[in-house]
């Protein structure tokens, strides 16, 4: 959303708690807490990640510019203001960045959910859990399994996973409420035009006009 005018938007201010990682590894997001306590999940672009990462530490005072989504407790950020005043502005991403080197290998975790994560337009995408973990799974696939991805559920998972500096995320290939009782994830079936209530065969004569 680097189109947007940060200064027309309002400002949240909260303490850094911890980044949120996409699948990649890199940072795509964070926690902050807010003047209410409330946590807040904030989401930032990748290409944010450097200057994010750089600047904000745990504990630090922070103030976000940025959009809610519609259905989704989620603040998508345009800009980012640090303890000391820098401010990070989503400027769009360069056209020869890269994602970084980071080393995967199959991993699973278990435990409590923290928070649903979302998508800049607020569509479901995985899991915080208690634990620190981060949970990732493709918005149709998470739909799915949308329970074992609500605050206080029990999850279990398993995929490619990786771990950084900022913690571990696993790009989940399996899924369940323990680790014995795991199921592939899978994508729901598209749906049949012909079984769709709102699909209405047309009238003989209009085929034959047709």
């Amino acid at each position: 959303m680097h189109w947007i005018d940060p200064n027309s938007l309002p400002e949240f201010a909260g303490k850094f708690e911890c980044f949120v990682l996409n699948p990649h590894g890199e940072v795509d997001g964070f926690v902050m807490t807010g003047d209410t306590s409330v946590s807040i999940l904030v989401h930032t672009p990748p290409h944010m990640d450097d200057e994010l990462t750089r600047h904000i530490a745990p504990g630090d005072s922070i103030r976000v510019r940025g959009v809610r989504p519609r259905g989704a407790e989620l603040l998508a950020a345009v800009a980012v203001t640090t303890a000391s005043g820098q401010k990070i502005v989503d400027e769009g991403p360069g056209h020869d960045r890269k994602h970084p080197k980071v080393k995967h290998q199959p991993m699973d975790a278990e435990g409590t959910v923290r928070m649903s994560l979302f998508g800049p337009k607020g569509e479901l995408r995985g899991a915080l859990l208690s634990e620190g973990v981060v949970l990732r799974i493709g918005p149709k696939e998470a739909e799915s399994v949308a329970p074992l991805l609500a605050p206080g559920a029990k999850v279990a998972a398993r995929g490619d996973g990786a771990e950084t500096q900022h913690g571990r995320v696993i790009h989940v290939l399996e899924i369940g409420p323990d680790l014995h009782a795991l199921k592939p994830v899978r994508k729901p079936k598209p749906k049949n035009p012909k079984e769709d209530p709102k699909h209405k065969p047309k009238p003989d004569a209009e085929v034959r006009a047709a």
